[in-house]
């Protein structure tokens, strides 16, 4: 095996040294490089929500941070833990579920090499027994259809703890999984920026329906478009500071002169903070709709149609309607696609108008088969727009 020479990665030069013999030759003690804490230790990317991937750097403390911080802080976890994250390694959120946390404290892992089905991810907690199960809102949606049907009934007594991140948990999902499964379920917002989550709910403070609280070690504001704070109550745009924020975007001036504003990091989220100081995500700032004149949050008309027993999962983007004017657009897919029917986007209309202020429900309902994602389950709601 030739090695590369000087020139840098894709050096079309090569090392006539053979590799193996290289290796022969080194001595058994190697010493360790000097680095400080904020030195860059390894780049995650971005998983393409609203557009391409973007490399993001993070240092030598980041791993530690997001393990004291969330992983014993807020989960708990120990050296008597088993982990299981449906979340692949190269994904942020599975690369603290599935790694650094469980190496930080000495727990043990399961790691499943293939595509988190509802079923295989049943099976692999009968067998392995977990006791923290880390998912995605559209992983607990398909494993509670499978959970409805399954005779005889998966073995999850193990579990102790499951969480979701990636997208906002319906306040539904969160009841349905938790009466069904007997397991708390723990919804929070994380970012391949701040290498894990951030703002959480906790075992003895959970609001379905919220991020939760900030995780300590981390701050957060939501201020208005011009950086200042709004009063709770209030939308506004989520910035947060911590110290497993990444140092910047890799090859990408633009973008970390727009991501940063006096220290904060701007993580792109609409967000609002209720009277119990819950953290309330309206979904992304690119996503959000001006309906009437008034702001209107996609998450929650989607969390809405999701409420209905006929909806699996629905996504929400914005629509011109015959006047120039943004309307909401529903996009729906079915428990059973046989449903679909013009009788059926009715009773999904008056359900919206029935729990929602009139001028949020949909225009239109569309039955489609699936939604566009990106890998980590992150419904990619530009693509609805664009298509």
């Amino acid at each position: 095996v030739a090695l590369p020479t000087e020139g840098g990665p894709g050096a079309a030069k090569a090392n006539n040294d053979n590799l193996a013999a290289r290796i022969a030759a080194a001595g058994a003690a190697l010493e360790p490089a000097k680095a400080d804490a904020d030195d860059p230790a390894f780049w995650l990317y971005s998983s393409g929500t609203t557009g391409g991937p973007k490399g993001v750097i993070h240092g030598h403390k980041d791993m530690v941070v997001a393990s004291q911080h969330y992983g014993v802080g807020i989960l708990g976890i120990t050296e008597a833990d088993v982990t299981f994250s449906a979340a692949k390694l190269f994904f942020a959120y599975g690369l603290g579920n599935a790694l650094y946390f469980p190496l930080w404290v000495g727990a043990q892992t399961v790691l499943f090499p293939g595509p988190p089905t509802p079923q295989g991810m049943f099976d692999t907690i009968t067998q392995y027994k977990p006791t923290i199960y880390y998912g995605v809102p559209t992983l607990y949606a398909a494993q509670l259809r499978v959970l409805a049907d399954a005779d005889p009934k998966p073995d999850l007594s193990s579990v102790r703890v499951s969480v979701s991140a990636g997208e906002p948990l319906p306040a539904d999902l969160h009841r349905r999984w938790t009466q069904q499964t007997g397991i708390p379920l723990l919804d929070g917002i994380g970012t391949t920026e701040a290498a894990h989550i951030f703002i959480s709910n906790r075992l003895d403070a959970t609001k379905p329906g919220t991020s939760g609280k900030l995780v300590p070690g981390y701050e957060a504001r939501i201020v208005d478009d011009d950086g200042k704070d709004v009063a709770d109550g209030e939308t506004g745009n989520l910035i947060i500071k911590g110290g497993s924020v990444l140092s910047e975007y890799w090859n990408n001036p633009e973008k970390n002169k727009a991501a940063f504003m006096d220290g904060w990091f701007r993580t792109g989220d609409t967000y609002y903070k209720d009277k119990e100081g819950y953290y309330v995500c309206c979904g992304r700032s690119d996503d959000m709709l001006k309906v009437g004149g008034i702001w209107c949050s996609p998450v929650e008309i989607e969390a809405k149609l999701i409420e209905h027993p006929k909806v699996f999962e629905a996504a929400v983007v914005g629509r011109a309607d015959e006047d120039e004017l943004i309307k909401p657009e529903a996009f729906v897919v079915l428990n059973e696609a046989s449903d679909a029917s013009d009788d059926l986007a009715g009773e999904l209309l008056e359900h919206c108008k029935s729990g929602l202020a009139r001028y949020k429900y949909p225009r239109w309902f569309n039955f489609v088969d699936e939604l566009p994602k990106t890998a980590t389950g992150k419904i990619q709601r530009f693509k609805l727009r664009a298509g």
